[in-house]
């Protein structure tokens, strides 16, 4: 055996840094009992370093390439075009050609052969590099052979597969080529099968895609397939295509299209039982590598030939419950604002502390509501209350439902958790409520920060179980449900009621303007306060204008006006220091941690408006609330039965402008108790780092909350998991998570169903009213904000973080939202109009475009 070639069935897939993903994936199959592959070897990755070692330039090239960022195209395109000369230039040496020769001699020298990439960056499961190498096809004599192995060497620096690696953070010097040598197969037809529906996600739905002659003519796009979908044992869905054109081999070497004779054109290129066999032998390699897979196949004289099967890498996870019965999930980060994976320490300290059970996956949280939709009773009341905060959440439960028994029906006594509803709750109109509320919460925070000091080791870690039970507590308080409810139920009753009564659409959007005792309201106006210190001092101005390292506060006070700039920023950052974007997960830097987050929005601050700003602005609403309420009232004194209405009308008004505002308060007692134990949690990861257990403190984010207290009692640490962790993230971060899961993998989006929208216009969901029109700004990172008068933010969603923006603009438009999320919230407060829940706005809206947002309709218009 050289250490150059090895035959595939010598392989198996725990040699990908030897054969590349490709070659150990063929090797893997090549054991499994049932499937076909056809003969070959693989040139191993040794070979490739050799070539690479005597590349000339090589090494500045990679050096430079690794420097560039992904969106350098042209001189991404010019250096790799570069590195390929390089690699090709090479003359394979005499002994690596000889060991490929004897093992062609072995297959049949003057066969034909397929010569394909397999790069150890592929046909992973957190990335399939799918289509980024080369493949060569009907390869004929050893000399042609060898100088596509070449060739192939090369293709790792195709200008596609250069920037895939960037895009995945995977270092160029950390990739190495081997290349798969095989018997051609001259088949009758070919194709793709998919283990997995890969539009929906469901695993119990195969698809084959089919076509005549080889492959290739699917792969490259020349034809349409023929596409069967198979469940259970039989096909339950076909499209049969008019597949005009073919790829074949010719007899000398090489392939060629051919016009497929068109009697044949619209005949399925497989029969139902070849699919159902198929979909087979697919099952069986699928359970060989423990997840969905994307098959590439021939069917040849002798049957099925598998000649590739990598991990299919879009899929979202199921959570794992360890049973066989369906479930039905909802996304938590759709509730939250907050769709980005979270690492392991965040979703188990989330999950320890939320008030339902959590399952994740994915990197997300969800929740399993399938006992309350089987039950009749507790279904309404769900639906009710998920539809009437994000419709596509309710629309995509009742497409679940439409499924033949996949929900099984529970009598209505067995709702399978407490009661969801809006019954009404019945609490009396007093500010002093939301006041004891906030004061109680305040003294817990207090007693959590005094306690958790003289805390550490595994001490720490039974002291915070113990918080976890105050922090349930506190949430789960009656009275404060009660006064969240109330402002909701009142909300809801006056949209209702005032629509049916006077044909307005929102109207509490403008009745609760400048609601008092919204913290996260308080947080954007109190922004601009500090840009109002800053403002008079230019000197300040102009080193905000370059601040990028974090301690930029300590560097202020050497500037005139500077000592008072530092200690408004530090007031704010005591108030308000403890959030950021994605505070949900407890490993996201929070402002008092990377306070250089704040400095665009605090310089569009002082760029956009006058002195005194905020108190301008809560008064300003204030008064629009009040005209609102005297003009609603009016109207209804004029109806028939109008002073009970009015009188209704105006109980409803005093008690949403009394509690709607403490909507945000929870969120932000939440999250002041994450920063708490967060801190704490650190200086336990700092103590491991200084006894060696972890290389750098962050490393606990990839822990779980019961693992890092194990590492604490122990002192040590699996290494491996945590770097497994951490290419699972990175996977996680490609993946979109569905509002609603099945178990079966279906991800079920929703949809509106509305005629109302024009043609042309994205439909979202009305949250705050009124019509605006200006400049869309696309911002995915708030620290990337750099706002003008009267733009509009478009965004994938808005947490509370995001409230210092919402200041500056005059829209929002957001990917993800409901009524009763943070950003409608304060998109109300500030009297915004806008949309949310707009399925990829952030695609399908350019930034600087000219935008119309109908906040009352709940559409957006593209205008230019």
């Amino acid at each position: 055996m050289d250490r150059y070639v090895l035959d595939l069935q010598e392989i198996d897939e725990t040699q990908v840094a030897v054969v590349g993903g490709k070659g150990a994936h063929l090797g893997g199959l090549s054991g499994i009992e049932g499937v076909h592959v056809p003969g070959g070897f693989c040139v191993t990755t040794a070979a490739f370093r050799r070539i690479m070692a005597e590349a000339p330039s090589v090494d500045d090239l990679l050096d430079r390439l690794s420097r560039l960022n992904p969106d350098d195209r042209q001189e991404i395109r010019t250096l790799s075009a570069r590195l390929r000369r390089a690699v090709e230039a090479v003359a394979i040496p005499d002994d690596l050609a000889a060991a490929i020769t004897r093992a062609l001699a072995r297959f049949g020298e003057q066969a034909a052969y397929a010569v394909r990439s397999s790069a150890t960056a592929e046909d992973l499961p957190t990335a399939s590099f799918a289509g980024q190498q080369d493949t060569y096809l009907n390869i004929v004599g050893s000399t042609a052979i060898l100088r596509h192995v070449s060739r192939c060497w090369a293709s790792l620096f195709t200008e596609r597969a250069v920037t895939y690696r960037q895009r995945n953070g995977i270092d160029h010097r950390a990739v190495h080529m081997a290349v798969v040598v095989q018997r051609m197969v001259l088949p009758r037809a070919a194709g793709i099968l998919f283990t997995a529906d890969p539009v929906t996600g469901n695993r119990k739905v195969a698809t084959v895609d089919a076509g005549f002659g080889l492959g290739e003519a699917l792969v490259s796009g020349l034809v349409n397939p023929d596409v069967f979908k198979v469940r259970g044992g039989e096909v339950v869905a076909k499209a049969i295509a008019a597949k005009q054109r073919a790829v074949h081999a010719l007899p000398a070497g090489g392939t060629q299209e051919v016009a497929v004779d068109s009697r044949r054109q619209e005949q399925p290129a497989l029969t139902d039982t070849q699919v159902v066999q198929l979909v087979q032998l697919g099952r069986r390699i699928e359970a060989h590598f423990g997840r969905p897979q994307d098959i590439e196949w021939c069917l040849a004289e002798d049957g099925f030939q598998i000649v590739q099967s990598r991990p299919i890498t879009t899929l979202f996870p199921i959570p794992e419950t360890g049973d066989q019965e369906n479930h039905v999930y909802v996304s938590v980060g759709h509730q939250q604002m907050m769709t980005d994976p979270m690492k392991p320490l965040g979703l188990s300290m989330w999950q320890l502390t939320a008030m339902a059970p959590m399952h994740q996956a994915g990197g997300r949280l969800f929740v399993d509501v399938t006992r309350r939709l089987a039950s009749p009773a507790s279904r309404a009341g769900l639906l009710d209350v998920v539809g009437r905060g994000d419709p596509l959440v309710r629309d995509a439960l009742e497409t679940v439902l439409e499924l033949d028994d996949f929900v099984p029906a529970l009598p209505d006594a067995d709702p399978g958790g407490p009661p969801v509803g809006t019954a009404p709750t019945s609490i009396e109109t007093d500010p002093a409520i939301v006041t004891e509320l906030i004061e109680r919460n305040e003294a817990s925070v207090a007693a959590l920060e005094r306690d958790i000091r003289t805390k550490s080791g595994p001490a720490l870690f039974d002291f915070l179980l113990e918080a976890f039970d105050e922090h349930k507590r506190v949430l789960s308080d009656p009275l404060s449900m009660q006064v969240i409810m109330a402002g909701m139920q009142a909300t809801w009753w006056l949209n209702d009621k005032l629509h049916a009564w006077l044909g307005e659409k929102n109207a509490a959007d403008t009745l609760t303007l400048s609601a008092p005792d919204n913290i996260t309201s308080e947080m954007g106006l109190a922004l601009l306060d500090v840009a109002d210190v800053i403002r008079p001092h230019p000197d300040v101005v102009a080193f905000l204008q370059s601040v990028e390292d974090e301690g930029f506060l300590d560097e202020l006070a050497k500037l005139a006006g500077g000592t008072e700039a530092r200690d408004a920023i530090e007031a704010y950052l005591d108030r308000y220091g403890m959030r950021c974007v994605g505070e949900i997960d407890i490993t996201r830097p929070r402002w008092r941690e990377r306070p250089t987050t704040l400095v665009p929005v605090i310089l569009d601050n002082v760029r956009n408006f006058e002195p005194g700003a905020a108190g301008r602005r809560f008064e300003q609403g204030r008064e629009k609330a009040q005209q609102k309420e005297q003009d609603v009232l009016a109207r209804l004194r004029a109806l028939p039965d109008g002073d009970r209405k009015a009188d209704e009308t105006k109980r409803m008004i005093d008690r949403v402008r009394t509690f709607i505002g403490y909507r945000e308060y929870p969120k932000y007692g939440i999250v002041r108790r994450y920063f708490v134990y967060k801190q704490a949690l650190l200086r336990e990861a700092e103590r491991l780092v200084q006894a060696d257990v972890l290389p750098e403190k962050e490393d606990i984010f990839y822990l779980t909350f019961q693992e890092l207290h194990d590492v604490v009692r122990s002192h040590r640490v699996d290494d491996e998991l945590i770097r497994q962790r951490k290419d699972a993230f990175r996977s996680y971060q490609a993946l979109t998570p569905p509002r609603v899961l099945t178990s079966e993998g279906e991800a079920v989006t929703g949809s509106y169903r509305r005629d109302d929208v024009p043609a042309g216009a994205l439909a979202g969901l009305p949250v705050s009213a009124g019509t605006v029109e200006g400049r869309a700004r696309v911002i995915l990172d708030m620290a990337d904000a750099d706002l003008e008068a009267g733009d509009i933010l478009v965004t994938a969603y808005t947490d509370p973080s995001w409230s210092p923006l919402f200041v500056g603009i005059t829209g929002l438009v957001t990917e993800v939202g409901g009524l009763m999320t943070h950003g409608a919230v304060i998109a109300r407060e500030y009297g915004l109009p806008a949309v949310v829940g707009v399925e990829q706005a952030t695609r399908l809206i350019r930034d600087g475009q000219r935008i119309r947002v109908h906040g009352t309709d709940g559409y957006v218009e593209i205008l230019a």
